[in-house]
């Protein structure tokens, strides 16, 4: 947002203040600024001149040689520009001069010398009109530098809206000389109204508030007689410094206000909205709006009516069919505060968002409404003399903030500080800042005024934050304090993925990702992926992001296709936010979940497979203490294979899945390459009992593994059971068994190699003597269906 010194200057006195260290101050206090712009500072040397002969150049159809009196001499010009004639009183830029930087001197123009330039308002910088040169309407005597006449030289200062957001005061130029007031300890000076309670006995303006939940205040006045087209040159300038362009008289006076005041408000064709309704309509409806595009109106939105007749949708934009043209003499004049989080709703589902609205969204202060009318009168007053009020002050006040009250000790304001400041500068400060206080001993009791009580001010601690910005926070002595530092225990959620991400970048090497919370229909689709239909986002940016995540496995394997040429091996994950349906109460249920996705060009998809299922259970093993089980399983997805996926189970609970991607999803990603992934429950996982740990002395004598392949159908084994079993029959000496490989043929029979691990605390085993227990362990395991492969 850009704001005008000049303009601040009106309301408060700066004179004699380094402006751009004031607003350096400013920034330290109140909001950062993010750049200063001096504007008329390249530019000097033009002065009013009056053109009193036109002929046409011999040489050229555009050009004009003209004689042109600056009050001490007649000089000759070479002009360009259509709209030259006698009589015309012009901005001229003399020899020795200057426009934007460029230094006027006698030129030779088509063999002809120009001894200066007639100039257009664009040339200097004071607006975009370049359509010819500026003719100046004011009686101003021949040789007056412009610049002793009109605001040309400011300093503009833009401010982040960012910083602002919680500030609706801060929106307009009033307010922040409230806040240069405070900084300087100078008087604020009231902006020149005229107070129309004398319309009272006029007719009241018809004004019906059917919206009631959506308004706060709508007030509305009418005008007549108005018969200024062309805005003032100082008007037209403060709003081109500060942003806006100038339209026409009307609309660049309701626009002055607001930037002025902060309230935005609108102004009717009278003739074409002579009565108010402010209403919504249950079945939509399709309007125009000023900017000449149909628009979608939904159920939610609010709209201002005449007769039942869409007129403007509330706190966004008027409508095309019933703005003020050139020809327009009367108005009817809105002054209103609309719900900020309604007007919000609407611009984001239409996607149109305007200086007004974004004001209106930061809660407005209503007591404004009956400020900002009666400035605009008095500006119209002063600019059209003629203008008449023809109605009253129509005011439905229909909601009103509550006055807040806060009630604290000097005690209070010591303690949060940490330094002393005296009850003397809490009262100015607070005072300045429009703060009611009242002070007994060293008790405060603070009223908030309207246009901070809206959303901004609310507690105790954000009274000290205007102590404090206002005394300067480089004006704080440095100490160190001494406060208690208090161990707090990690939720064991949190603790839980924080060391799942550990395992899986220390361990697997794999890269952790963020994505957003929403399904990517187009993504899914080049995947061949089918997106749920889930909980749906009302104000998607686009319709591919309109459901709401189940999984994060989609997401993670677009990313895997997205990134497949920049490494032949790589694993990602994410632990993110998923979406289940709704819970009971409406709300959505939220899960978070751990994906995990392998992708190798080098390996195939059974070791690839087998290196998706170590990670998961040494997750499991490493923060449970438990090895889980695989569980040949139905699939859950589209996208999981439909034949090699497995649930995760710890005690019985299902706390995740192991799969690798379904044909079709595979040969979309690469057809060469191989991918596996899984998917944990977190909430579940952290849910689950921690085992004790068990400690054990290491034998001093070395291991004897043991390969041995059985014929199995690796989709159905149970491997914890084959565990057990082994164990069972091989006794003590059995230490470990792991899987070697799974081979599959191309009948499709399958087979597996395990690896058993044998070790003695007392000696050395040999293979010979352990041959016997390898049998023991063949047999047991034969019969519960996996025999030795021949």
């Amino acid at each position: 947002m850009f704001l005008s010194m000049n303009w601040i200057g009106d309301f408060v006195d700066l004179s004699g203040l380094d402006k751009k260290a004031l607003i350096h101050n400013f920034t330290l206090s109140t909001a950062e600024v993010e750049d200063i712009i001096e504007k008329g500072a390249d530019t000097h040397g033009v002065v009013a001149a009056k053109i009193i002969s036109v002929e046409n150049h011999p040489d050229s159809r555009k050009l004009h040689l003209l004689k042109v009196d600056k009050g001490d001499e007649v000089v000759d010009i070479v002009c360009g520009a259509p709209n030259v004639r006698e009589g015309m009183l012009v901005a001229l830029a003399t020899n020795g001069g200057a426009v934007s930087g460029h230094e006027i001197k006698p030129a030779k123009i088509a063999g002809y010398t120009s001894y200066g330039m007639c100039c257009s308002e664009a040339e200097l910088g004071i607006s975009d009109d370049n359509s010819g040169i500026w003719e100046l309407d004011d009686d101003i005597p021949l040789g007056t530098d412009l610049k002793t006449v009109y605001g040309i030289d400011d300093i503009i200062f833009e401010v982040d809206n960012k910083s602002l957001t919680n500030r609706p005061d801060l929106w307009s130029h009033y307010g922040m000389a409230r806040e240069f007031a405070t900084l300087t300890g100078r008087e604020l000076k009231a902006p020149a109204t005229l107070d129309v309670s004398e319309y009272d006995a006029l007719p009241a303006v018809s004004v019906d508030v059917k919206a009631t939940d959506l308004v706060y205040r709508y007030s509305a006045i009418k005008v007549e007689n108005i018969t200024r087209r062309v805005s003032p040159v100082d008007m037209r300038i403060r709003l081109y410094y500060c942003g806006s362009r100038a339209i026409n008289f009307l609309a660049d006076l309701t626009n002055y206000v607001m930037m002025e005041l902060g309230q935005p408000m609108h102004a009717f064709d009278n003739a074409k909205v002579d009565k108010i309704e402010v209403q919504t309509f249950p079945e939509g409806l399709n309007f125009v709006t000023l900017d000449g595009v149909e628009r979608k109106i939904d159920e939610n939105m609010l709209m201002i009516t005449s007769g039942d007749v869409p007129v403007a949708i509330a706190g966004v934009m008027g409508g095309d069919a019933s703005k003020i043209e050139d020809g327009t003499t009367s108005l009817l004049l809105e002054s209103a505060t609309f719900d900020g989080v309604s007007v919000r709703k609407t611009t984001t589902r239409l996607g149109l968002r305007t200086d007004a609205s974004q004001r209106y969204e930061k809660m407005l202060d209503p007591e404004l409404c009956r400020l900002a009318t009666e400035r605009l009168l008095k500006l119209l007053s002063d600019c059209d003399a003629g203008a008449r009020v023809i109605s009253s002050f129509t005011d439905a006040y229909v909601r009103k903030y509550p006055t807040i009250t806060l009630n604290f000790d000097k005690r209070y304001v010591d303690r949060y500080t940490g330094i002393e400041i005296s009850n003397e500068t809490i009262v100015k400060t607070l005072t300045a800042l429009g703060f009611g206080v009242s002070l007994s001993g060293d008790d405060f009791t603070v009223t908030v005024p309207s246009w901070r009580a809206t959303k901004d001010v609310t507690i105790k601690a954000d009274i000290i934050e205007e102590i404090t910005r206002i005394y300067g926070y480089d004006n704080f002595d440095i100490f160190t304090s001494s406060s208690p530092l208090l161990p707090v225990r990690k939720e064991t959620l949190k603790s839980d993925e924080d060391r799942m991400k550990d395992i899986l970048v220390k361990s697997y090497r794999m890269h952790e990702v963020h994505s957003y919370i929403w399904s990517d229909v187009k993504k899914n689709d080049e995947l061949g992926i089918k997106t749920p239909e889930n909980v749906k986002v009302i104000n998607a940016q686009t319709p591919d992001h309109a459901y709401l995540r189940v999984s994060m496995l989609p997401t993670l394997l677009a990313f895997v296709k997205e990134n497949k040429s920049y490494a032949d091996d790589f694993g990602i994950f994410e632990i993110g936010h998923t979406v289940e349906g709704l819970r009971a109460n409406g709300d959505c249920n939220e899960q978070n979940k751990l994906g995990a996705v392998f992708f190798s060009k080098t390996s195939g998809e059974e070791a690839l497979f087998l290196r998706a299922r170590d990670a998961a259970a040494e997750l499991c093993r490493d923060i449970l203490h438990v090895s889980p089980e695989f569980v040949s399983a139905e699939c859950d997805f589209d996208f999981e294979h439909p034949v090699n996926s497995f649930d995760i189970v710890i005690d019985g609970n299902k706390v995740g899945y192991l799969s690798v991607p379904h044909p079709v999803v595979l040969e979309n990603i690469d057809k060469k390459c191989a991918v596996a992934f899984f998917e944990i429950f977190t909430e579940r996982f952290a849910e689950s009992k921690v085992a004790a740990i068990k400690y054990s002395e290491p034998s001093r004598f070395p291991a004897i593994d043991i390969d041995v392949t059985f014929e199995a159908n690796v989709g159905e084994i149970v491997f914890p059971k084959i565990v057990a079993l082994a164990k069972s029959a091989a006794g003590e000496s059995l230490a470990d068994v792991r899987v070697k490989d799974v081979y599959t043929a191309e009948d499709g029979s399958s087979s597996l190699t395990l690896r058993f691990s044998f070790v003695s605390r007392e000696r050395t085993l040999t293979k010979q003597e352990l041959m016997p227990v390898v049998e023991q362990i063949n047999l047991a395991l034969a019969i519960e269906g996996l025999p030795v492969k021949a």
